[in-house]
C-alpha cells in the first residue's frame, strides 16, 4: 500500500503524480551508499539518506505540502530520531550523521554557538511530532556504520583523528546533499519536462583513449633541440614512477620544463594503474585556468574537461543562507556543480574552500574529490594564513580517501616534515622529476638584478628603450595608472593585463601578445602578478615590482622562457615602488627576500628557494593557521565539537571579499545571459559558460554599480541574486577592463593583485 506521507508536491489535485516520502528516502539512501562506496562509507551514507527527511512525516509538513502557510523544520527530526537510536561505538559515528542531516538544506551546523540553529540548541529543543509509522517504512539498520579500515587510519594518526572524523562527516554530508539534489532534480525535471546537466562518463572507461590520444599529441610535439629533447626525458621519468603506490608526490620543474603535460602523463598512467575515478588539475589564478583548460582540450578531447572557477555561485554570506532555505523545486535553479566529470579544471579557491565549505552547494562536489589524482599547479600559492589547515586536509585525502596529490611546481615550498610543523610526509622518492637541481641549473635562462626605487617615469623610460618587455606590479592600481602613463607618453604598443578584464577579454589579449611577440612588434604589456604563474609567454626582459623570492622567480619564468637569448641578456629586474605601498601580505615577503639575496649568490637555486621558504613558515609561526581552523575541530568525552559553519565563514583564500559582476563581452556571453530567461535551462549549465565572463570587484563598487542601474541581477524571479549582469557597457573599456571610479573603495583596489 502506498504511503500517505510525501516528499514533493506534484500537480494533480489526487496526489497521483507526488513522490512519496519512502520512495524519496530509499531512493537517496541507495544513491549516497553508491557514491561514498569508494571510500568505505556506504553504510553511513545510506543511513543519513533514510533519516534526512524524516521530519516530513510531521503532519504540519504534510499540509505545508498541501499548500498552508506553515513554517517546518524538517531536518532535525531526523537527526534527533538517529541520536536517540543507536547505541554504542554506533553512537559515535551516528553523531557524524546527525550533522549530516541537520544541515542538509542550511549547511552543516556547529555544534556549539550563539545562534539558535546549532546542532546543541536544535536537538535539546526538539518535540517529536513524527508518525510512528516512519519506523515501518523506512527500517533502519544502525550496526557497523564505521569501516574498520577507516577506523584504524583515524586511530594511527591521533593528533589528526577530530579533524580526520570532521572530513569523514563532510564526505557523507556530499554524498546525501548530492543524492538528495540528483533525485529532487530527477523528480521535478520528469514532471515538468525540464532539461537537466549531462551525466558524466567514468574516467576508467576513457583511459585508454585518452591515454592514446595523450601519446599522440606528444609524438607530435616533440622536435630538435636541447630543451625539447630535456622535456623529453622529464616526461619519460615522470610517467615511469605512474606505478609507484597512491600517496603524495612533489613534482620540482623549472619553467619551461614541461611540466603541465608531464603532471598530465602521471596522472592518466597513475589512474589506469590504481583505479582513480577523476583527475583534477588545481590552479592559483583564474587567469591560467582557461589556458591549462584549452591544453588538456585539445590533448584529450573538450567533451571530457569540465573547466570550473566561476564565482557566480560562491557567495557564502546571508544570501547565500538564505538560498539554502529555498524550497526544493526553486533550489534546483541554483549554479551547482558536482565535479563528475573525467577531467576538471579549477582553481585552489573553489578547491579548497569547497573542502572547508559547509553550504551544500559548495559541499556537494567533495566525494567526487575523494579518490582522484589531484595535482596543486604551482603549489607554493597556497596562502600562507591556511597553510596549516590546506596541508592537513591535503594528508586527510591521501591517508584516508585514496587521493594521490603531486605538488607541482618550480619552486617547491618546504611543506615536508619535520622542518613544516605539521608537514606532509613528502620522502625523497616521491620526487617524480629527474634530479630536481640538476634540472634547475640546465633550464637557468634568466639573470636577477636589483634596480632600487623606480617610479613610473623610470619605469617607462626602461621599457621605452626595449621593443618587447614585460612589467609586473603588486596592484591593479599601480598597473592601471602606468599602463594611461605609458599611453599619454606616447609608449608604442602598451597592453593592460589584471583582473579588471574578464577571463575571455584576457584570453584574446594574450593571444594577441604572443602573436606581438612572435613577430618582433613592439609590445609593453603592464600586468599584475596574474600572469606570472604558468602563463606561457616569453619577453626578453621582464621588470618585476619587489615581493617575494617565489613571485621573482614566477615573473623570470616569464623571461626568456624558449631559450632563445643568452641568460646573461635576459634581466629581471627587480624594483621598489615610492609611491605605491605594497599590499600588507607582500611587506615582510620582500624583507625575507632581502635576506636571500644576501645568503645566496644564485637566488634562483633551488637551496635558496628551499631557505626562503624556511624562513617564511618560521616567521609565520602560528599564523599558519591565522584563523584557528585546526583547533575548530574537537572530540573530547562528550563528544564531537565541530564548527563547521564558523569556519565556513572564515576560510578565504583571498582575504579581500571580492563579487562577481557578469560582463556580456561577446556573442557567446550575450546568448548565456539570455538563456537566463528560459526556466528549462539549468543555472549550473549557464553559469559554466558565463564563468569566463566575471569581473570581481569590491562589494562597495558592485553596490554602487546596482544602485545607479549600471548593474542588474539577470531574472531575479528565476535566478535569485546569482548572476549581477553589467547593463552600462561603456563601463567596460576594451584596453582596460571594468572601470569604477568611487572614492570609497580605492583603498580597497590598492590591494587587490
Amino acid at each position: 500500500m502506498p504511503s500517505a506521507y510525501f516528499a514533493h508536491s506534484g500537480t494533480r489535485r489526487d496526489k497521483g503524480d507526488w513522490q512519496t516520502l519512502p520512495d524519496h528516502a530509499l531512493a537517496v539512501a541507495r544513491t549516497a551508499a553508491d557514491f561514498a562506496r569508494p571510500f568505505g562509507l556506504e553504510k553511513a551514507a545510506y543511513v543519513a539518506g533514510l533519516f534526512h527527511d524524516l521530519g516530513k512525516y510531521d503532519p504540519d509538513f504534510q499540509r505545508r505540502l498541501e499548500g498552508a502557510n506553515l513554517r517546518v523544520d524538517h531536518s532535525t527530526a531526523g537527526a534527533a530520531t538517529l541520536g536517540s537510536l543507536a547505541t554504542g561505538a554506533d553512537a559515535d559515528i551516528a553523531e557524524l550523521i546527525m550533522y549530516v542531516v541537520l544541515g542538509h538544506h542550511a549547511g552543516l551546523p556547529d555544534m556549539l554557538n550563539e545562534s539558535g540553529h546549532c546542532f546543541d540548541r536544535r536537538i535539546k529543543a526538539f518535540r517529536d511530532r513524527l508518525d510512528p509509522v516512519c519506523k515501518a517504512e523506512l527500517s533502519p539498520d544502525l550496526v557497523g556504520l564505521m569501516p574498520e579500515r577507516l577506523a584504524k587510519a583515524i586511530a594511527a594518526r591521533k593528533s589528526s583523528a577530530a579533524f580526520d572524523l570532521s572530513v569523514v562527516t563532510r564526505m557523507i554530508f556530499s554524498c546525501l546533499v548530492d543524492a538528495d539534489f540528483k533525485d529532487t532534480e530527477r523528480f521535478y525535471a520528469a514532471l515538468e519536462g525540464r532539461d537537466v546537466d549531462r551525466e558524466w562518463p567514468a574516467l576508467q572507461t576513457l583511459l585508454p583513449d585518452l591515454i592514446a590520444r595523450f601519446d599522440t599529441h606528444m609524438a607530435a610535439m616533440r622536435g630538435d633541440g636541447d630543451v625539447n629533447r630535456l622535456r623529453g626525458d622529464i616526461l619519460t621519468h615522470v610517467r615511469g614512477k605512474a606505478a609507484m603506490d597512491p600517496g603524495l608526490f612533489t613534482l620540482t620543474v623549472p619553467t619551461g620544463g614541461g611540466k603541465t603535460l608531464a603532471s598530465l602523463g602521471f596522472a592518466l598512467d597513475h589512474a589506469r594503474a590504481h583505479g582513480h575515478g577523476r583527475i583534477i588539475y588545481a590552479i592559483p589564478f583564474t587567469s591560467i585556468t582557461d589556458q591549462t583548460a584549452k591544453v588538456f582540450r585539445d590533448v584529450l578531447g573538450g567533451e571530457h574537461v569540465l573547466e570550473h572557477h566561476s564565482a557566480i555561485d560562491e557567495d557564502e554570506g546571508a544570501a547565500g543562507r538564505r538560498r539554502e532555505r529555498l524550497a526544493s523545486r526553486d533550489r534546483l535553479k541554483l549554479a551547482m556543480e558536482d565535479w563528475a566529470a573525467p577531467v576538471v579544471v579549477t582553481t585552489n579557491v573553489q578547491l579548497f574552500e569547497s573542502l572547508f565549505a559547509a553550504r551544500t552547494s559548495r559541499a556537494r562536489k567533495l566525494h567526487n574529490i575523494a579518490g582522484s589524482v589531484i595535482i596543486l599547479d604551482e603549489a607554493q600559492t597556497i596562502p600562507r594564513h591556511l597553510l596549516k589547515p590546506c596541508v592537513r586536509m591535503l594528508d586527510t585525502l591521501a591517508r584516508l580517501f585514496g587521493c594521490t596529490i603531486v605538488l607541482c611546481t618550480a619552486t617547491q615550498p618546504a611543506l615536508g616534515a619535520p622542518g613544516f610543523p605539521d608537514g606532509l610526509d613528502l620522502e625523497a622518492e616521491r620526487e617524480l622529476a629527474p634530479d630536481p637541481h640538476g634540472l634547475a641549473r640546465r633550464l637557468r635562462r634568466t639573470r636577477i638584478e636589483r634596480a632600487g626605487d623606480m617610479d613610473n617615469a623610470a619605469l617607462i623610460a626602461a621599457i621605452g628603450k626595449e621593443p618587447q618587455a614585460l612589467v609586473v606590479v603588486n596592484s591593479r592600481r599601480h598597473a592601471l595608472d602606468l599602463y594611461r602613463e605609458a599611453e599619454a607618453a606616447g609608449l608604442d604598443g602598451p597592453v593592460h593585463l589584471t583582473t579588471r578584464q574578464c577571463a575571455a577579454h584576457r584570453r584574446g589579449i594574450l593571444a594577441d601578445v604572443r602573436a606581438r611577440l612572435n613577430e618582433k612588434a613592439p609590445c609593453r604589456v603592464i600586468a599584475t602578478s596574474l600572469i606570472e604563474a604558468g602563463v606561457d609567454v616569453d619577453f626578453p626582459r621582464v621588470w618585476r615590482a619587489e615581493a617575494g623570492l617565489d613571485s621573482i622567480i614566477q615573473a623570470a619564468g616569464r623571461c626568456n622562457r624558449e631559450g632563445r637569448n643568452p641568460p646573461q641578456e635576459s634581466i629581471v629586474t627587480v624594483f621598489s615602488t615610492p609611491d605605491y605601498k605594497p599590499p600588507h601580505e607582500i611587506v615582510d615577503l620582500i624583507g625575507d627576500m632581502g635576506r636571500m639575496a644576501r645568503n645566496h649568490k644564485d637566488l634562483q637555486s633551488l637551496a635558496a628557494i628551499e631557505d626562503y621558504f624556511g624562513e617564511v613558515y618560521w616567521r609565520a609561526g602560528e599564523r599558519l593557521d591565522q584563523k584557528k581552523i585546526f583547533a575548530a575541530f574537537k572530540v573530547g568525552r562528550e563528544g564531537t565539537d565541530f564548527a563547521f559553519r564558523s569556519v565556513a565563514e572564515t576560510f578565504r583564500m583571498i582575504e579581500s571579499t571580492m563579487e562577481p559582476v557578469i560582463v556580456a563581452f561577446d556573442d557567446a556571453a550575450k546568448k548565456a545571459v539570455k538563456e537566463l530567461s528560459v526556466e528549462q535551462i539549468s543555472s549550473g549549465r549557464i553559469a559554466r559558460g558565463l564563468q569566463a565572463y566575471v569581473v570581481q570587484v569590491p562589494p562597495l563598487a558592485r553596490a554602487l554599480l546596482i544602485r545607479n542601474g549600471h548593474v542588474a541581477f539577470e531574472r531575479p524571479d528565476l535566478r535569485g541574486d546569482q548572476f549581477a549582469v553589467l547593463r552600462k557597457d561603456s563601463l567596460y573599456d576594451e584596453k582596460v577592463g571594468l572601470l569604477w571610479e568611487a572614492p570609497e573603495y580605492l583603498a580597497v583596489e590598492d590591494s587587490i593583485v
